[in-house]
């Protein structure tokens, strides 16, 4: 599969969950008697329009970044028939909430399927039922290599999975690191598999311990497959990994904006905790040039397993990510809507319009910050 076309497919899946997100404002908004004025797949310029029978204007447009819908009287003081401003609370609140929920519903839907047919399991304490559960170790996979080492030199790569070694099944990593140690020096031949395709090589290895004598850092993931339990191991999973990201997402503010401020200390050892709490953040961060351009490929790469998983967890994400209290996010208009109704005071048009602007300042910086990150990742 070339680079491009991986992209595409990435490209695509990314469009498609948005979509779906705003797919469920606009399904909240029609039951609420708020009228939809147009939904977008993509972002403008537009490109085809055409009004549906339901009066909806459907539009494609030319930026494959995702989608919007537009409500009429789309602010909280607008007060005509059909207006979003004219809504109950709850009626707003169920608009507002509806595109994290139907994220969060497909991420749920994705673990499901993927417990019936083998869910990676990346967190110590991942749930499980165990009297319905049984575990799948996948082939020893290649996750590093060491330069001007036998592995690498043969042509090697990351990502390749190791069937035989030295004429030998390499059932776990500790046993292909056995049978390198008791072939040290000796020409081997090692039969491994790229993108589905088996492939063999002859290499001699190392004759010294330094660096390993294959010359490869090696892994094996594990899968759980489940049959009756799937439904509920798929949404407690999803609750589990909400709640993981969720904490993710607090420690990265909590490294960003720490290491923003103590970089200009003038203590130099404050500097240098800034430096690393800034690294931290970077690392644990993607975009969508980041997702799309390394790590979707990457995911494709290892399987549609993990192509699946992937997709799960980034539906997941931007459920996380739009529930959190930012004013230009789903989660901060709740929150700015709920705070002026507690206090008996009316959200108008020009205060709800400040905060928004506001939010979204931050959210530009964050985008810029994360893209150059992406950026500089994948040079």
């Amino acid at each position: 599969m070339s680079i491009i076309f991986e992209i595409i497919i990435g490209l695509l899946i990314l469009v498609a969950l948005v979509v779906a997100h705003e797919w469920g404002h606009a399904m909240a908004a029609i039951r609420s008697g708020v009228v939809v004025e147009e939904f977008g797949i993509g972002l403008p310029p537009t490109g085809w329009r055409k009004k549906l029978k339901n009066g909806i204007e459907l539009t494609l447009n030319w930026l494959p970044l995702g989608g919007y819908v537009k409500l009429q009287g789309e602010y909280d003081s607008a007060s005509k028939k059909g207006d979003y401003g004219a809504a109950t609370f709850g009626q707003k609140t169920k608009i507002l909430l509806a595109g994290v929920t139907v994220n969060w519903v497909v991420a749920a839907i994705l673990l499901t399927i993927l417990s019936l047919t083998g869910m990676p399991r990346v967190i110590e304490n991942q749930f499980f039922i165990a009297n319905d559960t049984y575990k799948v170790s996948q082939q020893v996979e290649v996750v590093g290599l060491t330069k001007n080492h036998p592995a690498g030199e043969a042509g090697i790569k990351v990502g390749d999975k190791i069937i035989r070694f030295a004429g030998k099944e390499v059932p776990t990593p500790a046993k292909l690191i056995e049978l390198a140690e008791s072939n040290k020096g000796k020409e081997i031949e090692v039969i491994y598999t790229r993108k589905g395709a088996e492939n063999n090589v002859k290499l001699t290895l190392g004759d010294t311990g330094e660096g390993g004598y294959f010359g490869a850092s090696l892994g094996q993931r594990e899968l759980i497959r489940s049959t009756w339990s799937a439904p509920i191991i798929g949404v407690a999973t999803t609750a589990q990994f909400t709640w993981a990201t969720l904490e993710g997402t607090g420690n990265l503010f909590a490294n960003l904006f720490s290491g923003l401020i103590f970089q200009f200390s003038p203590d130099s050892d404050v500097r240098k905790e800034a430096s690393s709490e800034l690294n931290s953040a970077s690392e644990s961060v993607a975009g969508p040039i980041g997702i799309i351009g390394t790590i979707f490929p990457q995911a494709q790469e290892a399987g549609m397993t993990q192509l699946v998983f992937l997709t799960a967890i980034i539906s997941l994400s931007l459920a996380v990510m739009n529930i959190l209290p930012i004013p230009a996010l789903d989660g901060g208009r709740w929150l700015l809507m709920t705070i002026y109704k507690l206090r008996h005071k009316k959200l108008t048009r020009e205060r709800e319009e400040k905060a928004q602007a506001i939010g979204f300042y931050v959210l530009m910086g964050l985008i810029v910050l994360v893209t150059v990150v992406d950026v500089s990742r994948i040079i």
